[in-house]
């Protein structure tokens, strides 16, 4: 029987172990995350999701304080359309994140960064093209290019020098979105260098509809490998989403893929970005605590812990501070949905809003509690202490355990381990 280290993944001039750790944000892959898995021979992401904020958090910068002071007069405004974000800025926090990240980098791993499209910011193509083409000039091994079809973005970095250098591709959840995307950028004559195939079991935003649960990763994974084979098309492909063991990677790895990609286990390790109590809520959760809704503003169905303080809550928009899912025209679903709440209840002081969340503010603020599939199998990696609490991982733990373990099984970690 094989384990994942018995295959390797050439991706440039060197073999790379298989492994790539999902990039969560906001913050919850960190560059300890991301700094873990290159040192142990992998691929680990960091996320430039609400960059200006990771990079106050990590370096002390004003970034977020500062723009809030130059649209304070807006607060009140339900018209958000003046709220734009200083693309200087914007620069300046990706490279920060990015370069800091890189020059602590050890081992033979690499660094990629996840970038979402519908992170639109007011000024989708503007923003998108700084943040990416930044992050190359901060020497980023790859981007994985995220959260939408992404049809014009290797297009707005097709004359950065690193262009055709750095690795490059893209996360799709069915053949066609792959086709679309090969189609538009033909004429660059630039593959991407991997694609991240991901399910329905994924966490956070997901690529289907609510009718998530009639598609399943491995079929997606067949199609598009098949597809690609007769198509002459020489492209890896890393399947994500519910890959919860070693076991279910070999079985991915001997399908035809190059790699897989993993995220779940990895949040309830000492390196993840989420705070301790929330960590154990993904600890405690059952399968019935999981839900996909249709809460986030940016159209795409989510799954998140029934529990989330997220949900409901009736928050005031944020936009002069945060911004990052205003449209080309300053809307935002969730501040049409918190209008409508205002209006409907005059007088209240605080309202509930139901059906959209101001994703900005509670991914800020880690009460948005996304999360995969099989974070109910969470507690059965890991050991419950006398106090009712669970011991929390390290990083490596878990990546030698993708690496080393075969079948179904998962080592559990030694006793007594740091306090959560």
């Amino acid at each position: 029987m094989k384990c994942v280290d018995d295959f390797r993944w050439r991706l440039g001039a060197k073999e790379r172990l298989p492994i790539v750790i999902g990039g969560m944000g906001v913050d919850i892959s960190t560059a300890e995350l991301a700094l873990e898995a290159a040192r142990l021979g992998g691929i680990g992401h960091i996320s430039d999701a609400m960059v200006p904020t990771v990079s106050d958090r990590r370096f002390k910068t004003r970034f977020v304080k500062d723009k809030l002071k130059l649209y304070k007069y807006n607060v009140a405004n339900a018209d958000k359309s003046d709220v734009r974000f200083d693309l200087g800025h914007l620069a300046e926090a990706t490279r920060l994140h990015v370069g800091r990240t890189m020059a602590e980098k050890r081992g033979d791993g690499l660094i990629f960064i996840n970038c979402m499209e519908k992170l639109t910011m007011n000024a989708p193509k503007e923003t998108l093209r700084v943040r990416l083409s930044a992050a190359l000039d901060a020497g980023i091994d790859g981007i994985t290019l995220a959260a939408g079809l992404h049809l014009g973005s290797f297009a707005l970095i097709e004359d950065h020098p690193r262009f055709r250098q750095a690795h490059l591709g893209i996360i799709v959840s069915s053949l066609r979105a792959l086709q679309l995307f090969l189609r538009k950028n033909a004429r660059l004559e630039r593959l991407p260098d991997y694609v991240v195939v991901e399910g329905p079991l994924a966490g956070g935003h997901l690529g289907f509809g609510m009718d998530w649960a009639k598609h399943d990763l491995a079929a997606i994974f067949g199609e598009i490998r098949d597809w690609l084979a007769v198509e002459k098309l020489a492209i890896p492909l890393v399947p994500a989403g519910g890959i919860f063991s070693g076991g279910d990677a070999v079985a991915f790895l001997e399908l035809g893929a190059a790699a897989v990609q993993v995220a779940t286990r990895f949040t309830v390790t000492r390196e993840c970005g989420l705070p301790d109590a929330v960590q154990q809520e993904y600890f405690r959760a059952t399968e019935q605590d999981i839900e996909v809704n249709n809460i986030s503003p940016t159209g795409y169905p989510m799954r998140m812990l029934k529990s989330s303080p997220a949900i409901g809550d009736g928050i005031r928009p944020n936009c002069e501070a945060y911004g990052y899912l205003l449209d080309t025209n300053g809307r935002c679903a969730y501040i049409e949905a918190y209008n409508r709440e205002v209006e409907g209840h005059p007088g209240v002081k605080k309202v509930s809003v139901k059906d959209k969340t101001c994703l900005c503010t509670h991914m800020r603020n880690f009460e948005c509690w996304t999360c995969g599939h099989y974070t109910y199998r969470l507690k059965d990696t890991t050991h419950r202490r006398d106090d009712g609490s669970y011991q929390v991982l390290s990083a490596e733990h878990v990546f030698r355990d993708y690496q080393f373990s075969k079948g179904g099984s998962i080592n559990l970690p030694p006793p007594g381990g740091a306090q959560s």
